[in-house]
């Protein structure tokens, strides 16, 4: 008996190391379970009138199945080992360190879950639908309890079994809703090659914008559009002309003069970026709407003069494309 006390006194230090980097992994796995439902009632659930936090955010997905993906092993395998040193006596189940860090979890465990609750009754009060505020407030609400209730029973319980029904009612149930809502992600999740295939889109119409500011500077200088781009881009003495080119293919963009003040850009494009549902996810949908393969982009050139003062680079934010 004495060699075991001296044992688990000796490996107090491990514990602590153990339940803190299990505490580690349990934020993770909660957040990131939470956060994979979240936006799975952004994306699924139409808000007509949504703000910034209530939009389906591809990057914020993205985020929590990498969470889970490192968070799920690491947090199960270290409570495997928790539990088997409690059943074999390796660790004191009444050991003052252990208490104290298990209160500590569910502290760390609180705050967090108090602030998720306070940013989605925030979100609630500045607009968002009902419907996502009590689904996001009941997710919430669940993660919570599972753990709370989790540890309050591993804290309180009476007998350490090898066989414990409880604990294993929580491993098996637990389980199931991380792996599950991991496995779940990759249905509505974008896909490495469709996210790379945007960002060359993203790239293409980031150009396009400071060919645009320079068609308007010409317009503005002249009253009329340049013939060329070569020759459109004179009055900005920075850019280079070999540098606008398609990622993807290599190829200079194209540019049409169609009257003395309208103008198209055309590239090849990856990617449709006028779907609705995933706008949020495309910068300069709004700016430059296309469709995927050989597209031409229409514009009116404008006259900084007559607009107000416009920085180079800078476009006027009642600007719209003109629709064929």
């Amino acid at each position: 008996m004495a060699r075991l006390n001296n044992h688990m006194k000796n490996n107090n230090a491990k514990y602590a190391f153990l339940y803190m980097f299990s505490l580690v992994a349990l934020l993770f796995l909660a957040l990131g379970t939470g956060q994979v439902i979240f936006q799975a009632i952004n994306k699924y659930i139409t808000d007509l009138v949504s703000s910034y936090s209530s939009d389906f955010n591809s990057e914020a997905l993205k985020m929590a199945i990498s969470a889970l993906v490192i968070a799920i092993p690491i947090y199960y395998l270290v409570m495997r080992y928790l539990n088997k040193s409690l059943v074999k006596g390796e660790l004191d189940k009444e050991s003052a360190i252990r208490r104290w860090l298990i209160y500590f979890i569910l502290f760390v465990s609180s705050v967090v879950m108090i602030v998720w609750l306070i940013i989605t009754i925030s979100n609630f009060l500045n607009g968002e639908l009902t419907t996502k505020f009590i689904l996001k407030a009941v997710t919430a609400i669940a993660i919570a309890g599972i753990i709370f209730s989790y540890y309050f029973y591993d804290v309180k319980r009476d007998e350490i079994k090898a066989k414990d029904k409880v604990i294993l009612i929580y491993f098996i149930a637990t389980l199931v809703l991380t792996v599950g809502s991991l496995v779940g992600s990759f249905f509505f999740v974008e896909s490495p090659s469709e996210t790379r295939a945007r960002k060359y889109d993203e790239q293409i119409l980031s150009q396009f914008t400071e060919l645009d500011s320079a068609l308007n500077n010409y317009f503005t200088k002249y009253n009329k559009l340049p013939d060329t781009l070569a020759q459109g881009i004179t009055e900005v003495p920075y850019l280079n002309l070999e540098k606008f080119k398609n990622p993807v293919t290599n190829k200079s963009y194209d540019y049409k003069k169609l009257d003395n003040d309208t103008y198209e850009l055309c590239s090849d494009f990856q990617t449709d970026n006028r779907a609705t549902k995933d706008q949020g996810i495309y910068a300069y949908a709004d700016r430059w709407p296309h469709d995927k393969g050989y597209q031409c982009l229409k514009q009116k050139a404008l006259n900084f003069d007559k607009q107000g003062t416009v920085p180079v680079g800078g476009i006027p934010a009642d600007r719209v494309p003109i629709t064929k």
